[in-house]
């Protein structure tokens, strides 16, 4: 049998690609290489954090947005540098991030709330950026929280998946190869897989059964990246940051490799943008492990004192929570690829909230009784285990103790006492007045301006060494990878590019394997909220162009 399009990869971008098209009466042919368990793919694993702009949430908590205030900040943060001609590789990135920007500002939250999506009504800040208005950050709180996180969000085109006649979803396929005659891409072939019963996010086994060989007038990529792949993550490390990290922990499983991206430069598609990527520098190691070197990142609030390996305090825009890209950078020009918060129980009870579906079963399981336990004393269930069981975290009455944990957790004692205690008594002292000079201080005065933060997310100003607010805690960080932001080179409707201008017949792509569309909208920075927007919005405008043909 032949279909119009085959979608490759049944992750959020995928499942909006190949649903919208079948919804238009197009024969649709949905593969994937993992098991029906995994369908979905990363976003089930989401916070299902989504960027808005000037939204009913926004304005009832008066807070002033507007789609030029959105596109500032992203052409801020994104800093693209590779635009100097028609063939460059920023020159669809910037078309589709406006694209994406106006989208956010418009029918996007219609939309979701048409498919019965709704949404936590505190907003997030999330990448404050800690420098001039017109760089990096947003400027407004804008990460909208997803009432049932990733799988909510995943659930109204699982739906649809289950629900279309004309839409047939083969798991265990692995593509091996896309079909060219011509010069057009005509399908896909490669190896049926033997079943598997391994949960979701698990390694499963690539044993052959049999092949396969399938022919359609268009295929989609919706693949994903290449952040479980933590070897090709090292060969794409960008030289300006250095040397990749020899020790990363994963933030996503490990079939998100890569693998079809090369699979599509074979038959001649252009994938830019290969030194961009965005990895967190707030890691933890899971204490309780799904896939291999699995990483759970804390999404932290602005007051942890954060240093690196050796124990001097990173400056801004350095601070927890505002700008990951310089941190990064900070942290490996220190030489070590770890870093430290060492911070108060009432910071973390307050402030730390963990990445993730899994984290946050409050969130996820809709439990408004749950949820109203977070503005209670005390941290979530999740943070607490954490607390109890994770390798990385230390807790002690005294910074003594606390320094000599520490320094228990490393191969080598890099942490001095006195310099460490020097730091963090000179920042107490900025907090016998209402203002400040410490520019991390000044940031959390500001955070506490919003009613959000306020009320439930950063903790009122206190001296890290009061024991009133203790005991101490420390953390180790790690370098943690999730995504890819670069991708195969789109035109605005989705279709790949041979060499900037011209499309590859038959060849279209969305979500993270097209660097979430154009090959780098993200430019060098995410603003948060926006990789399963760039899912929904990439596949969203691929489904319509597939579905009108």
């Amino acid at each position: 049998m032949k279909f119009d399009t085959i979608v490759v990869g049944s992750g959020l971008s995928g499942l909006v690609a190949a649903t919208e098209i079948a919804e238009r009466k197009k024969r649709v042919l949905l593969i994937d290489q993992e098991g029906r368990q995994s369908l979905g793919g990363q976003a089930y694993w989401s916070f299902g954090g989504l960027f808005l702009i000037d939204s009913p949430e926004q304005r009832k908590l008066n807070i002033q947005d507007s789609v030029n205030l959105g596109w500032q900040d992203w052409q801020g943060s994104a800093n693209w540098d590779r635009l100097a001609d028609p063939y460059d590789e920023d020159i669809w990135a910037k078309k589709w991030a406006e694209a994406y920007v106006n989208f956010a500002a418009g029918r996007k939250r219609e939309w979701l709330q048409s498919l019965g999506i709704r949404f936590f009504p505190i907003v997030g800040w999330a990448e404050r950026g800690g420098s001039l208005a017109h760089e990096h950050g947003n400027s407004v709180p804008r990460f909208h929280i997803a009432w049932g996180t990733g799988p909510a969000i995943l659930q109204p085109f699982i739906t649809k998946l289950n629900d279309l006649q004309n839409l047939t979803y083969l798991p265990r396929h692995q593509v091996e190869q896309l079909i060219m005659s011509g010069g057009k891409i005509v399908g896909v072939e490669g190896y049926r897989l033997e079943e598997t019963n391994a949960m979701r996010g698990r390694a499963t086994g690539k044993t052959a059964i049999g092949e396969f060989r399938y022919l359609a007038d268009t295929v989609v990529i919706a693949s994903g990246g290449i952040g479980g792949n933590l070897d090709l993550v090292r060969k794409n490390w960008p030289t300006w940051l250095g040397k990749a990290p020899k020790k990363m922990i994963a933030g996503v499983p490990e079939y998100v490799n890569g693998r079809l991206l090369q699979v599509s430069e074979q038959v001649g598609a252009r994938t830019v943008n290969k030194d961009r990527m965005w990895h967190y520098t707030e890691g933890i190691r899971n204490w309780y492990p799904v896939w291999k070197s699995h990483g759970i990142r804390i999404l932290p609030g602005p007051s942890s004192i954060w240093l690196s390996a050796t124990g001097d305090r990173f400056s801004a825009p350095n601070f927890p929570g505002f700008d990951t890209l310089s941190t990064l950078k900070a942290i490996q020009d220190t030489g070590y690829d770890y870093s430290w918060f060492i911070t108060t129980k009432e910071i973390v009870e307050r402030e730390f909230a963990l990445s993730g579906s899994e984290q946050n079963p409050d969130l996820t399981g809709k439990n408004l009784k749950l949820v109203l336990k977070r503005a209670l004393p005390g941290p979530t269930t999740a943070v607490q285990s954490f607390l109890d069981f994770g390798e990385d975290f230390v807790t002690a009455q005294t910074l003594p103790e606390l320094v000599n944990k520490m320094n228990t957790l490393t191969d080598e004692s890099l942490l001095n006492l006195d310099t460490i205690k020097d730091t963090i008594v000179a920042r107490d002292r900025e907090l016998n007045n209402t203002f400040t000079k410490d520019a991390q201080m000044q940031a959390i005065h500001n955070a506490r301006q919003y009613i959000g933060d306020q009320k439930i997310r950063v903790a009122k100003p206190h001296q890290i060494l009061d024991q009133n607010h203790g005991p101490l805690i420390a953390v180790k960080l790690h370098i943690l990878s999730r995504k890819t932001l670069g991708g195969l080179q789109t035109n605005l409707d989705g279709a790949v590019l041979k060499d900037g201008i011209q499309p590859l017949p038959g060849l279209y792509a969305a979500g993270e394997a097209a660097g979430f569309g154009g090959g780098g909208v993200h430019g060098y920075r995410s603003l948060e909220g926006t990789f399963l927007g760039g899912c929904l919005f990439s596949g969203l405008q691929v489904g319509h162009t597939l579905g009108s043909s």
